[in-house]
């Protein structure tokens, strides 16, 4: 029987309503809910990433949640680090870390224990990388290892810059080096059916145009966040400047928004389903899901409680 402490990891794919998951375990068991999504650690970068709200929070603390600035660049390396220190304080005040989100590398970090290198920014490299597109990002990668394109988004131009600056940091890309990981760990997974994901997706969108979405793009340009930033922040961010700045129409900017948003919830699906220790289920297995974890926080054997 391990003696690990236990936490809780809620993922899946965009609008598959993980946080609200998240919060209705955390009611229930005394826990705390960390994020793992790589653009909700921004400030300010609320209903465009879909970033829960203190009423939809429940008096149910969160953390990693606006972190930094939109203008900073943040790693997984960064974050691992302080989500571990946000694990180790929840754990010690006697309470259950939850961690919640999309972003499969960041919740890889922690389940698998990985070994991050500690690059700082290249300033001069980024610079010179400033402009380039994915498919050019992609060819320098390439350059260094083309398995590294297994394990990134290869339409995320940030990820594919600090890949790029690691790679030149070192030499090479580095073999991921997973070392034990110090926690037990349950990992839930939500998923739906290709139609159901990709209406829930469409719907969301619609509601996020709604509740300000665009004006809320337009703040951040006032406040200082440049159109080439918002576009390297990627998904609603990058088609909110290409609107903004009219290089397309309102209609191309949902129509296209939409499918990006689907293709990238498929690139979440790929990822996780790779790691089979992960159980999945619908949003609507509330009972279920319920047994699951009351059984794992019990340590009965998954066969028991499956």
């Amino acid at each position: 029987m391990s003696t690990k402490p236990r936490i809780i990891v809620i993922l899946g794919p965009t609008a598959t309503g993980k946080s609200d998951l998240a919060v209705t375990i955390a009611k229930k068991h005394n826990g705390e809910v960390i994020s793992a999504d790589s653009r909700q650690v921004y400030k300010h970068l609320d209903i465009g990433t879909g970033k829960i709200t203190k009423k939809e929070m429940q008096r149910v603390p969160h953390h990693m949640l606006d972190v930094v600035s939109p203008t900073k660049i943040y790693s997984v390396f960064d974050w691992q680090k302080s989500a571990e220190k946000c694990i180790t304080d929840i754990l010690n005040r006697g309470k259950l870390p939850i961690i919640c989100g999309g972003t499969g590398f960041y919740i890889q970090s922690i389940v698998d224990g990985i070994v991050l290198p500690e690059v700082p920014p290249n300033a001069k490299l980024r610079e010179k990388l400033d402009g380039k597109t994915p498919v050019e990002l992609v060819a320098i990668l390439q350059t260094y290892d083309r398995h590294i394109l297994e394990t990134i988004d290869t339409k995320n131009p940030a990820r594919l810059v600090r890949a790029i600056e690691i790679a030149e940091h070192l030499g090479s890309v580095p073999p991921l080096q997973k070392k034990s990981s110090q926690y037990n760990i349950l990992q839930i997974g939500l998923t739906l059916s290709k139609e159901g994901l990709s209406e829930k997706i469409h719907t969301r969108l619609l509601r996020r145009l709604k509740a300000g979405m665009v004006r809320e793009a337009e703040k951040l340009h006032e406040r200082g966040l440049s159109w080439k930033r918002m576009l390297s922040l990627g998904l609603e961010y990058r088609y909110l400047a290409l609107f903004l700045t009219g290089n397309i129409s309102r209609s191309e900017f949902i129509q296209t928004l939409s499918k990006e948003i689907e293709q990238y919830a498929k690139r979440q699906i790929t990822w996780f389903k790779r790691d089979t220790r992960i159980q999945w289920f619908k949003p609507t297995d509330i009972t279920e899901i319920e047994i699951c974890v009351s059984g794992f926080l019990d340590s009965r054997p998954i066969s028991e409680y499956k």
